[in-house]
């Protein structure tokens, strides 16, 4: 890994990496891709950097390490695969404390990134099934966070406005080929956050929609219902999680929650708002798509106005699967790319099969994130921030880049309903962000130095 060319002046080196973890049990269980999940544990990462003026500071990092999501696997179990990234952290953590080079985070990041995925691939020849890419970007994004706020708290900084050519030396062509010659990474961020983002709740395939499906009351305090959250939230966003693979499911599930959700509002005065659906790559290709939106005309006429943008309906595995063309679907609605979103050549790959927007991801990196945002900018796509139920500063991360992102329609937040007990103690530091009751996240207060964690 060799860096150079980065201005001494402004240039750190990182000093010190500690990482540690910690355990929640969720308040209910979330369904992945036919999978339901009651547990977290989060990756917490210390970082320090030092600058050749002999100054340093410390940044931290933190993200669920979503295995269920992000490694699928067929022959090994929860504990193992959560071990298998553990065990990955602990070699991205050692490289990180190895490289010696002075640079700016994303440069830092871009070179370390080609040896943690060597370091997958190490670990992969002892497993049943190879950690897949999508895996070793959430195990390294921690990493990468507590790099950018260690790197903007020893400028005295956002990290947001580190991003010009006197602290990143590269333009973005270095990064996204000749097309971005003479681009710089700060065009396309902004340095100051917006002042507030639409809030995405879920509806999972598990959770009530009405008082009639509850068969034992939790009576915790929290909503329990679809019409209870609205109400508590003041929600105009609803993410919706699908099967993918039951027409009639699905349907049925759509038209149920837009029923309950067009009385609440009606009720509330409110006459706009928004889903969006996500089918867990369940289709087998964009015919069922096309048939769900028909059907779905026939059960709800009105539903389909309300449909703001289609997460990702097929496998994540796009290469293997050229077939899986969105082109009919995305002339509909936005069809956002999502587990197959590993980089910049994955987002070009996507936009040749139709796809129409990008679901940008704290848990894969803000230096990925940010160069990713820039590519999906300049093809005019469609922008959302989706979490990974991101908790405590795992959400101050991703909220800090849907707010610096322009573009971005919404954001996904959705600890507050699965794992409340990880965000004690984090409402009363940000109570924009973690207390909603508008349907709105507030993110104007996420403009400190480096990313704003206090």
């Amino acid at each position: 890994m060799i860096l150079r060319g980065a201005p001494s002046s402004t240039a750190t080196r990182v000093r010190a990496v500690d990482i540690g973890y910690e355990d929640f049990l969720y308040r209910v269980p979330i369904k992945f891709g036919g999978r339901a999940v009651d547990r977290v544990t989060l990756l917490n990462v210390h970082l320090t950097v030092e600058g050749k003026d002999g100054r340093s500071a410390k940044g931290f990092g933190s993200m669920p390490l979503g295995n269920v999501w992000s490694w699928p696997a067929r022959s090994m179990s929860y504990d193992q695969t959560l071990q298998a990234m553990k065990n990955l952290a602990g070699r991205i953590a050692a490289l990180y404390r190895a490289y010696s080079d002075y640079g700016h985070p994303v440069e830092i990041t871009t070179a370390v990134e080609p040896e943690y995925r060597k370091a997958a691939r190490e670990l992969s020849a002892k497993l049943p099934e190879a950690i897949p890419t999508l895996c070793s970007l959430v195990t390294a994004s921690p990493f990468d966070c507590a790099l950018h706020d260690a790197y903007g708290k020893y400028h005295g900084r956002s990290a947001y406005e580190l991003l010009g050519p006197e602290f990143l030396p590269q333009d973005l062509s270095h990064y996204l080929g000749r097309e971005f010659r003479g681009e710089r990474l700060s065009s396309y961020i902004r340095p100051k956050p917006v002042d507030k983002l639409p809030l995405y709740h879920l509806v999972g395939a598990l959770d009530p929609i009405t008082a009639s499906d509850i068969e034992r009351r939790i009576n915790d305090g929290l909503p329990e219902t679809l019409p209870e959250w609205i109400r508590y939230n003041g929600l105009r966003r609803i993410k919706i999680k699908l099967a993918g693979n039951d027409m009639k499911w699905d349907v049925d599930r759509v038209v149920s929650v837009h029923r309950a959700t067009s009385e609440t509002q009606r009720e509330l005065g409110v006459d706009e708002w928004f889903y969006s659906l996500d089918f867990n790559e369940k289709c087998h290709d964009v015919s069922y798509v096309l048939e769900f939106i028909r059907k779905l005309d026939e059960g709800a006429p009105d539903a389909l106005a309300h449909i703001q943008y289609i997460e990702q309906p097929t496998a994540r595995d796009l290469a293997a699967h050229p077939d899986f063309d969105m082109h009919q679907a995305a002339a509909l609605k936005p069809v956002v790319i999502d587990e197959s979103l590993t980089g910049p050549e994955a987002l070009l790959m996507a936009e040749k099969l139709g796809y129409s927007g990008a679901a940008l991801k704290a848990c894969k990196g803000i230096s990925q994130s940010l160069i990713v945002a820039a590519l999906a900018q300049k093809r005019k796509l469609f922008l959302c921030v989706q979490d990974l139920t991101c908790p405590g500063a795992s959400l101050i991360e991703s909220v800090g880049l849907a707010a610096h992102v322009p573009g971005i329609a919404a954001i996904e937040a959705n600890a507050r309903q699965y794992v409340p007990a990880a965000n004690r103690g984090w409402e009363k530091k940000y109570p924009g962000v973690f207390i909603v009751k508008d349907g709105y996240v507030r993110c104007g207060q996420l403009s400190g130095p480096g990313l704003s964690l206090a």
